[in-house]
Protein backbone atom coordinates (compact mmCIF):
# COMPACT_ATOMS: atom_id res chain seq x y z
CA UNK A 1 0.00 0.00 0.00
CA UNK A 2 1.76 3.54 -1.02
CA UNK A 3 1.12 5.92 1.74
CA UNK A 4 1.42 9.80 0.18
CA UNK A 5 2.83 12.52 2.42
CA UNK A 6 -0.42 15.02 2.52
CA UNK A 7 1.41 17.85 4.86
CA UNK A 8 2.35 20.19 1.55
CA UNK A 9 -1.34 20.20 0.80
CA UNK A 10 -4.24 23.15 2.61
CA UNK A 11 -6.85 22.26 3.98
CA UNK A 12 -9.99 23.30 1.83
CA UNK A 13 -11.52 26.50 2.98
CA UNK A 14 -8.96 26.95 5.81
CA UNK A 15 -6.83 29.22 5.49
CA UNK A 16 -4.47 31.87 8.59
CA UNK A 17 -6.42 34.75 8.38
CA UNK A 18 -4.66 37.74 8.17
CA UNK A 19 -1.46 36.45 8.11
CA UNK A 20 -2.23 35.08 4.51
CA UNK A 21 -2.40 38.88 3.41
CA UNK A 22 1.85 37.88 3.20
CA UNK A 23 1.45 34.53 1.09
CA UNK A 24 -1.57 36.44 -1.10
CA UNK A 25 -0.01 39.54 -1.68
CA UNK A 26 -0.18 39.01 -5.42
CA UNK A 27 -3.97 38.97 -5.15
CA UNK A 28 -4.35 41.77 -2.79
CA UNK A 29 -1.99 43.79 -4.86
CA UNK A 30 -4.99 43.17 -7.74
CA UNK A 31 -8.51 43.93 -5.44
CA UNK A 32 -5.88 47.18 -4.55
CA UNK A 33 -6.29 48.26 -7.62
CA UNK A 34 -10.09 46.89 -9.20
CA UNK A 35 -11.45 48.84 -6.34
CA UNK A 36 -8.72 51.96 -7.06
CA UNK A 37 -10.31 51.27 -10.62
CA UNK A 38 -13.66 51.31 -10.37
CA UNK A 39 -14.27 54.23 -7.72
CA UNK A 40 -14.50 57.13 -10.17
CA UNK A 41 -15.42 54.52 -13.58
CA UNK A 42 -17.36 56.54 -15.81
CA UNK A 43 -16.85 59.59 -14.07
CA UNK A 44 -15.66 62.89 -16.25
CA UNK A 45 -13.55 64.14 -12.59
CA UNK A 46 -12.10 60.89 -11.67
CA UNK A 47 -9.50 61.45 -9.46
CA UNK A 48 -10.22 64.80 -8.35
CA UNK A 49 -13.26 64.09 -6.59
CA UNK A 50 -10.55 62.77 -4.00
CA UNK A 51 -9.74 66.43 -4.05
CA UNK A 52 -13.44 68.06 -4.21
CA UNK A 53 -15.64 65.86 -1.17
CA UNK A 54 -13.40 66.60 1.75
CA UNK A 55 -12.68 69.87 0.56
CA UNK A 56 -16.72 70.81 0.39
CA UNK A 57 -16.94 69.11 3.88
CA UNK A 58 -14.23 70.88 5.39
CA UNK A 59 -15.62 74.42 4.14
CA UNK A 60 -19.14 73.41 5.67
CA UNK A 61 -17.32 72.46 9.15
CA UNK A 62 -14.96 75.75 9.11
CA UNK A 63 -17.94 78.04 8.01
CA UNK A 64 -20.43 76.68 11.15
CA UNK A 65 -17.76 76.52 13.58
CA UNK A 66 -15.20 78.75 12.67
CA UNK A 67 -17.83 81.90 12.20
CA UNK A 68 -21.34 80.68 13.64
CA UNK A 69 -19.15 79.18 16.62
CA UNK A 70 -16.08 81.87 16.65
CA UNK A 71 -13.50 79.18 16.98
CA UNK A 72 -11.51 81.27 13.97
CA UNK A 73 -11.94 84.75 15.94
CA UNK A 74 -9.16 83.88 18.30
CA UNK A 75 -10.37 80.80 19.99
CA UNK A 76 -8.01 78.52 18.11
CA UNK A 77 -4.91 79.74 16.50
CA UNK A 78 -4.31 78.83 12.92
CA UNK A 79 -8.05 77.28 12.82
CA UNK A 80 -8.36 75.87 8.99
CA UNK A 81 -4.99 73.59 9.60
CA UNK A 82 -6.61 72.71 13.02
CA UNK A 83 -9.51 71.71 11.51
CA UNK A 84 -8.40 70.34 8.39
CA UNK A 85 -5.91 67.92 10.43
CA UNK A 86 -7.97 66.17 12.00
CA UNK A 87 -10.48 66.32 9.47
CA UNK A 88 -8.79 64.01 7.22
CA UNK A 89 -8.03 61.26 9.98
CA UNK A 90 -11.79 61.35 10.82
CA UNK A 91 -12.67 60.64 6.67
CA UNK A 92 -9.80 58.01 6.45
CA UNK A 93 -11.09 55.95 9.27
CA UNK A 94 -14.53 56.44 7.96
CA UNK A 95 -14.09 55.32 4.64
CA UNK A 96 -11.81 52.64 5.73
CA UNK A 97 -14.11 51.32 8.64
CA UNK A 98 -17.14 51.76 6.01
CA UNK A 99 -15.60 49.68 2.90
CA UNK A 100 -14.17 47.15 5.32
CA UNK A 101 -17.76 46.28 6.21
CA UNK A 102 -18.88 45.92 3.33
CA UNK A 103 -16.58 44.63 1.34
CA UNK A 104 -17.12 40.90 1.63
CA UNK A 105 -20.26 41.95 0.45
CA UNK A 106 -19.71 44.17 -2.44
CA UNK A 107 -17.54 41.05 -3.70
CA UNK A 108 -20.35 38.24 -2.87
CA UNK A 109 -19.53 37.05 -7.20
CA UNK A 110 -15.96 35.86 -5.94
CA UNK A 111 -17.13 34.67 -2.40
CA UNK A 112 -19.61 32.14 -3.90
CA UNK A 113 -17.21 30.81 -6.84
CA UNK A 114 -13.68 30.34 -5.92
CA UNK A 115 -12.10 29.93 -2.33
CA UNK A 116 -9.22 32.87 -1.09
CA UNK A 117 -8.96 34.19 1.95
CA UNK A 118 -11.80 36.40 2.77
CA UNK A 119 -9.53 38.77 5.19
CA UNK A 120 -8.13 39.74 1.53
CA UNK A 121 -11.41 41.78 1.10
CA UNK A 122 -11.79 44.11 4.11
CA UNK A 123 -7.83 44.50 4.14
CA UNK A 124 -7.70 45.54 0.58
CA UNK A 125 -10.83 47.87 1.44
CA UNK A 126 -8.51 49.98 3.88
CA UNK A 127 -5.85 50.07 1.84
CA UNK A 128 -7.64 51.26 -0.62
CA UNK A 129 -9.23 54.06 1.65
CA UNK A 130 -5.35 55.01 2.59
CA UNK A 131 -4.47 55.05 -1.37
CA UNK A 132 -7.52 57.65 -1.54
CA UNK A 133 -6.34 59.36 1.64
CA UNK A 134 -3.27 60.45 0.07
CA UNK A 135 -4.54 63.10 -2.10
CA UNK A 136 -5.94 65.22 1.22
CA UNK A 137 -2.54 64.49 3.13
CA UNK A 138 -0.89 66.47 0.40
CA UNK A 139 -3.51 69.03 0.96
CA UNK A 140 -2.87 68.87 4.02
CA UNK A 141 0.83 69.34 4.05
CA UNK A 142 0.55 72.15 1.09
CA UNK A 143 -1.74 74.26 3.77
CA UNK A 144 0.96 73.28 6.90
CA UNK A 145 3.43 74.99 4.76
CA UNK A 146 1.55 77.77 4.16
CA UNK A 147 1.57 78.77 7.55
CA UNK A 148 5.01 78.40 8.25
CA UNK A 149 5.37 74.29 8.56
CA UNK A 150 8.90 73.17 9.72
CA UNK A 151 8.25 69.55 10.77
CA UNK A 152 10.79 67.53 12.72
CA UNK A 153 11.74 63.71 13.38
CA UNK A 154 9.33 64.12 16.49
CA UNK A 155 6.13 65.71 14.45
CA UNK A 156 6.98 62.82 11.79
CA UNK A 157 6.52 59.96 13.97
CA UNK A 158 3.25 61.50 15.38
CA UNK A 159 1.91 61.10 11.72
CA UNK A 160 3.17 57.76 11.61
CA UNK A 161 1.62 56.39 14.53
CA UNK A 162 -1.45 58.49 14.09
CA UNK A 163 -1.80 56.76 10.59
CA UNK A 164 -1.12 53.30 12.17
CA UNK A 165 -3.45 53.72 14.91
CA UNK A 166 -6.09 54.63 12.73
CA UNK A 167 -5.59 51.92 10.51
CA UNK A 168 -5.17 49.25 12.87
CA UNK A 169 -8.65 50.73 14.19
CA UNK A 170 -10.42 50.21 10.98
CA UNK A 171 -9.51 47.04 9.99
CA UNK A 172 -10.07 45.36 13.53
CA UNK A 173 -13.34 47.13 13.33
CA UNK A 174 -13.87 46.02 10.26
CA UNK A 175 -13.26 42.87 10.25
CA UNK A 176 -15.86 42.38 13.09
CA UNK A 177 -18.27 43.97 11.16
CA UNK A 178 -17.60 42.67 7.97
CA UNK A 179 -18.22 39.82 9.10
CA UNK A 180 -21.43 40.09 10.94
CA UNK A 181 -22.21 41.79 7.72
CA UNK A 182 -23.43 38.99 5.78
CA UNK A 183 -25.47 37.60 7.64
CA UNK A 184 -27.07 40.55 9.55
CA UNK A 185 -27.26 43.57 7.23
CA UNK A 186 -28.29 46.35 10.13
CA UNK A 187 -24.30 45.54 11.42
CA UNK A 188 -23.90 48.11 8.22
CA UNK A 189 -26.99 50.27 9.52
CA UNK A 190 -25.33 50.39 13.18
CA UNK A 191 -21.47 51.33 11.30
CA UNK A 192 -23.07 54.20 9.56
CA UNK A 193 -24.12 55.43 12.94
CA UNK A 194 -20.81 55.19 14.08
CA UNK A 195 -19.50 57.19 11.40
CA UNK A 196 -21.43 60.28 11.30
CA UNK A 197 -20.66 60.04 15.34
CA UNK A 198 -16.94 59.60 14.63
CA UNK A 199 -16.10 63.62 13.57
CA UNK A 200 -17.49 64.74 16.94
CA UNK A 201 -16.45 61.48 18.74
CA UNK A 202 -12.85 63.37 18.57
CA UNK A 203 -11.20 67.13 19.44
CA UNK A 204 -11.73 67.88 15.29
CA UNK A 205 -14.33 70.90 15.16
CA UNK A 206 -13.37 71.63 19.07
CA UNK A 207 -10.33 71.46 21.46
CA UNK A 208 -9.78 68.70 23.90
CA UNK A 209 -9.55 71.68 26.45
CA UNK A 210 -13.68 72.04 26.23
CA UNK A 211 -14.11 69.13 27.39
CA UNK A 212 -11.90 69.26 30.71
CA UNK A 213 -13.30 72.41 30.98
CA UNK A 214 -16.98 71.77 30.84
CA UNK A 215 -17.76 68.00 31.71
CA UNK A 216 -16.92 66.04 34.55
CA UNK A 217 -12.95 64.79 35.05
CA UNK A 218 -13.96 61.41 34.60
CA UNK A 219 -15.74 61.97 30.82
CA UNK A 220 -12.06 63.08 29.58
CA UNK A 221 -10.59 59.51 30.99
CA UNK A 222 -13.56 57.97 28.75
CA UNK A 223 -13.02 60.26 25.83
CA UNK A 224 -9.61 59.86 25.62
CA UNK A 225 -9.68 55.88 25.42
CA UNK A 226 -11.34 56.28 22.06
CA UNK A 227 -8.17 55.74 19.33
CA UNK A 228 -8.99 58.35 17.16
CA UNK A 229 -9.34 60.78 19.29
CA UNK A 230 -5.64 60.00 20.32
CA UNK A 231 -4.84 59.90 16.18
CA UNK A 232 -6.35 62.95 15.61
CA UNK A 233 -4.16 64.44 18.66
CA UNK A 234 -1.06 63.11 17.16
CA UNK A 235 -2.00 64.69 13.41
CA UNK A 236 -2.73 67.92 15.63
CA UNK A 237 0.70 67.61 17.05
CA UNK A 238 2.33 66.78 13.46
CA UNK A 239 0.93 69.61 11.46
CA UNK A 240 -0.53 72.14 13.90
CA UNK A 241 1.78 72.26 16.17
CA UNK A 242 4.93 73.72 14.72
CA UNK A 243 2.58 76.65 12.94
CA UNK A 244 1.62 77.83 16.11
CA UNK A 245 4.31 77.28 18.72
CA UNK A 246 4.33 76.56 22.40
CA UNK A 247 2.53 79.70 23.05
CA UNK A 248 -0.69 78.80 20.35
CA UNK A 249 -0.25 75.15 20.91
CA UNK A 250 -2.83 73.65 24.40
CA UNK A 251 -0.51 70.88 25.13
CA UNK A 252 -1.62 67.03 25.07
CA UNK A 253 -4.07 66.03 27.07
CA UNK A 254 -3.11 64.38 30.83
CA UNK A 255 -1.10 61.23 30.70
CA UNK A 256 -1.45 61.28 26.85
CA UNK A 257 1.83 58.66 26.46
CA UNK A 258 -0.43 56.59 28.94
CA UNK A 259 -3.41 56.89 26.60
CA UNK A 260 -1.41 56.36 23.18
CA UNK A 261 -0.07 52.95 24.30
CA UNK A 262 -3.47 52.09 25.47
CA UNK A 263 -5.18 52.80 22.12
CA UNK A 264 -2.21 51.02 20.17
CA UNK A 265 -3.37 48.08 23.16
CA UNK A 266 -7.03 48.42 22.28
CA UNK A 267 -6.76 48.64 18.79
CA UNK A 268 -4.69 45.26 18.61
CA UNK A 269 -7.42 43.81 20.92
CA UNK A 270 -10.08 45.07 18.20
CA UNK A 271 -7.98 43.05 15.69
CA UNK A 272 -7.86 40.01 17.34
CA UNK A 273 -11.90 39.92 18.28
CA UNK A 274 -12.51 40.97 14.64
CA UNK A 275 -10.25 38.32 13.50
CA UNK A 276 -12.28 35.55 15.33
CA UNK A 277 -15.76 36.92 14.90
CA UNK A 278 -14.96 36.65 11.26
CA UNK A 279 -13.69 33.10 11.23
CA UNK A 280 -16.77 32.39 12.82
CA UNK A 281 -19.22 33.69 10.20
CA UNK A 282 -16.66 33.01 7.57
CA UNK A 283 -17.73 29.25 7.65
CA UNK A 284 -21.59 30.52 5.77
CA UNK A 285 -20.32 32.70 4.13
CA UNK A 286 -21.13 31.43 0.41
CA UNK A 287 -24.60 30.00 1.94
CA UNK A 288 -25.32 33.84 3.31
CA UNK A 289 -24.79 35.18 0.60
Amino acid sequence: MTTIDLSEYDVPGRGRGVLDVIRWRYLLGLLIRKSTALRYRNSALGWTWSYVKPLIQFFIYYWVMGFIFGMARGEVDNFPLYLFAGFIVVTFFNEAFGNATTAVVDNRALVKKIYLPRELFPISAVIGAFVHFLPQLAILIVVALVYGWVPGVAHFGAALLGLLIVALCALGLGLFFAGLNVRFRDAQNFVEVLRQLATWASPVLYTWVLIQEHMPAWFLYVYLMNPITIAVELFHFAFWEPSVGLDGWHGFPPHFELYTGGAIILCLIFLVIGQLTFRRFERTFAQDL
